[in-house]
């Protein structure tokens, strides 16, 4: 019994790939980020970036928030500040599907439409006009220590203790950088062998939840000290991945937990021996609007 929706983030558990993976000497484990409450691993950033915030006093409930979100993380923190009693303002591109949408609004949120022709960094440029001439405050989990510092406290640790110390490989997508930041931070303090692998999708590929940023939006908690191998992966293969994900393994997910599918089985051919975990970060049902399971 659990005395709060807020106390089931995390904990998630991994799924090994029975079927996918072809390599006898690899085992490769799925970390099944869908089963946090809000539906994906943007659960835990925003509850550390709401929770901390509110404990340093770097905001109360008396005033406006804001933040600019491809999906999952504006679900996340539209749950929470829901939770919080906050109020909140979530902007992202017209072409999100409507499933998010309606998700943030039932949550509570704010939700407002930015042209898709501009992206996410427009959605940006939004929310910081709104922060300097209305006085909102905004989130900013592009640069909020808060949000890398979650995976560190959890979702490193998590790994670490479930498969017994015996993982060799990190795999996972990279759009905020936040997961594999504070991912990478914890796993390399237990073993500095442990190889920490960053998705990113080839030019010309749109991936939600994945990006190559542009130098001016990279993500100031990003370190690239800490990403031992940037692979990339096409729209197509994220797209294919997904797809046999759910069909072959049961996994329903979105396009880019079908990306690092895609890199960390690619990954299993190359190795000799290892143990690789694979973030899959959300849920499918989020994209039944959209064209992937077409």
């Amino acid at each position: 019994m659990s005395n709060s929706i807020l106390s089931l983030i995390g904990n998630t558990p991994l799924v090994k790939s029975r079927v996918l993976n072809t390599n006898p000497n690899v085992t490769l484990y799925f970390k099944m980020e869908g089963h946090n409450p809000g539906g994906s691993v943007k659960d835990r950033a925003a509850f550390n970036m709401i929770k901390s915030g509110l404990e340093r006093g770097d905001f109360t409930k008396n005033d406006k928030l804001i933040e600019a979100t491809s999906g999952n993380t504006g679900i996340a923190l539209a749950m929470i500040a829901g939770i919080y009693g906050l109020d909140i303002e979530l902007v992202m591109p017209e072409n999100a599907t409507k499933e998010r949408v309606q998700t943030m609004r039932a949550y509570g949120a704010k939700v407002t439409l930015t042209p898709a022709n501009v992206g996410i960094e427009g959605a940006r440029d939004y929310a910081e006009s709104k922060v300097e001439k209305e006085g909102f405050i905004m989130m900013n989990q592009f640069g909020n220590p808060d949000n890398w510092k979650a995976h560190y406290t959890s979702t490193g640790p998590e790994i670490w203790n479930d498969t017994e110390g015996k993982v060799t490989h990190f795999v996972s997508s990279m759009g905020t950088t936040g997961t594999i930041m504070g991912t990478s931070t914890y796993l390399k303090e237990q073993n500095d062998t442990v190889q920490i692998i960053g998705v990113q999708p080839t030019d010309n590929s749109s991936i939600p939840g994945i990006r190559k940023w542009p130098k001016e939006y990279l993500p100031k908690i990003f370190d690239a000290k800490k990403v031992d191998r940037v692979m990339e992966v096409s729209e197509d293969e994220a797209r294919i991945m997904a797809k046999r994900l759910a069909k072959e393994e049961g996994i329903f997910s979105g396009m880019s937990s079908g990306g690092a599918a895609t890199v960390a089985l690619r990954l299993a051919d190359e190795l000799e021996r290892g143990v690789i975990v694979s973030i899959v970060c959300d849920r499918g049902d989020r994209y039944l609007s959209s064209d992937l399971f077409d």
